[in-house]
């Protein structure tokens, strides 16, 4: 993916949230250009609608089972890929979209800020987020962690838990955002019928979207009756949503799921390029190069410009360690997607496999410099550094991918060997040293 890329990374802020809402275990995103593009365009008429617009706005899926959704800033969505595969119609994840969008232009995140200082202190996470906040600083601002470093439910009840009120509030402006961008609010309903009886179960048989999201009798009979008040103005049925839906839901299932289990619902979409993709990842899985192939390549003649089956194709080929061939697919993809950081990173880890250093450098710089998110990335640009004979910058790069899968000792270790090779002033040698800080603080707090 790209679900290749699971990353175990995200935004400073988006930290906080894996750290306050499954505190137990680690969280991890699935960076998958082609499921994100698709959400983006599932998105983008409820975004309009609430006045956010499309450009800065994120939707990432969460690798989580459970059914969950949730907003910590005005800039990112995240939804578990439980979630989405729980959907049943576009709508139904339009609605969850709406919802969460809601919660920002309502205002519900102005809290946050003393929610946070209560939680930190509850759950004792404060030199955690210190360190973390130290590293965005000096690195571009992007730094996260795989971990979950031990945030209690304490914690995530102070920080992350929206009132009945909000919930209220946040069902009334949604619907509205749906019936202005002339979707069904028949979702928004079935969505919460998902969560129906949930508040009668034990805390820890409830879904973490039934303790974030409160959901009350009054609540549901009042979406109920405004979901009945508007029926009737949504528009036709919109085939272009319920093909985005069914391509994120597809691949994600592909990847997620057994080969055999793809197999044998691959065409279930009804889309013939779905399909086709699908079985195309089903094969791969398999190791299968000969069965793959011609099935990417079905996809692709289906549609000549999406970058996003050449990205497929690269990876496939890539896996199968075809190097030329994966460079040759991840450059028609890059050609045709020439903003998309993940496709662009790609692209140079791929020249990287076949040679072409000052050119992967280049395009890895230039993906890391629009999404910094992922580690895989850092350690390529640390090997094309090395191989270019700049040791320093290969041992900073190095340092920060350390720190941001949280192994800060050893990111010390790599951040005290680039001090000593780059000149002092420089920006190497700054990003090292905001490194090393971090390392202290997170150590004297330990």
């Amino acid at each position: 993916m790209s679900l290749s890329h699971i990353l175990r990374i995200l935004t400073a802020s988006a930290l906080l949230a894996m750290l306050l809402v499954l505190p137990a275990r680690a969280q991890t995103i699935l960076r998958d250009p082609d499921i994100e593009h698709a959400l983006k365009q599932l998105a983008a008429p409820v975004l309009r609608a609430a006045g956010l617009g499309t450009a800065g706005m994120r939707i990432l899926v969460i690798d989580d089972g459970s059914l969950n959704a949730f907003v910590i800033d005005r800039n990112h969505i995240f939804l578990n890929s439980g979630l989405i595969q729980r959907m049943e119609t576009p709508d139904m994840l339009q609605s969850v979209i709406a919802h969460e969008a809601a919660h920002i232009t309502n205002g519900h995140l102005t809290r946050r800020p003393i929610n946070l200082r209560n939680a930190r202190t509850a759950a004792g996470i404060g030199s955690a987020l210190a360190a973390i906040a130290a590293i965005a600083a000096g690195g571009g601002g992007e730094a996260a962690s795989a971990a979950a470093l031990g945030a209690q439910n304490t914690a995530q009840r102070l920080f992350f838990v929206h009132t009945r009120a909000e919930e209220n509030a946040a069902d009334q402006s949604g619907l509205r955002y749906l019936v202005d961008a002339g979707i069904s609010t028949d979702g928004a309903l079935k969505v919460l019928d998902l969560f129906r009886g949930q508040e009668l179960l034990s805390r820890r048989r409830q879904d973490p979207y039934a303790r974030t999201h409160p959901l009350s009798q009054d609540r549901y009979r009042t979406v109920q009756r405004l979901s009945q008040a508007y029926s009737g103005r949504d528009t036709p049925k919109d085939t272009a949503a319920w093909y985005w839906f069914m391509r994120a839901k597809g691949k994600l299932s592909a990847f997620q799921r057994s080969p055999k289990w793809t197999l044998n619902r691959a065409g279930e979409s009804g889309y013939a390029d779905i399909k086709a993709m699908r079985e195309a990842v089903a094969w791969h899985r398999r190791s299968n190069l000969k069965r793959a192939l011609p099935l990417i390549d079905k996809a692709i003649a289906a549609n000549p410009n999406d970058p996003y089956y050449y990205e497929l194709k690269g990876q496939i080929l890539m896996e199968s360690r075809q190097f030329d061939a994966a460079a040759s697919a991840y450059g028609r993809a890059a050609k045709l997607a020439p903003r998309n950081a993940l496709i662009q990173g790609s692209f140079g880890r791929a020249l990287l496999a076949t040679g072409q250093t000052k050119k992967a450098l280049q395009l890895l710089e230039k993906s890391r410099a629009s999404d910094g998110r992922d580690p895989r990335l850092l350690r390529d640009m640390a090997t094309a550094y090395a191989k270019l004979g700049n040791a320093g910058m290969a041992s900073v790069v190095t340092a920060e991918r350390y720190a941001m899968v949280n192994r800060l000792e050893d990111a010390a270790i790599h951040a005290t060997r680039a001090t000593g090779l780059l000149p002092q002033g420089s920006a190497g040698y700054r990003r090292a040293q905001d490194i090393l800080s971090a390392a202290k603080r997170a150590a004297r707090n330990k």
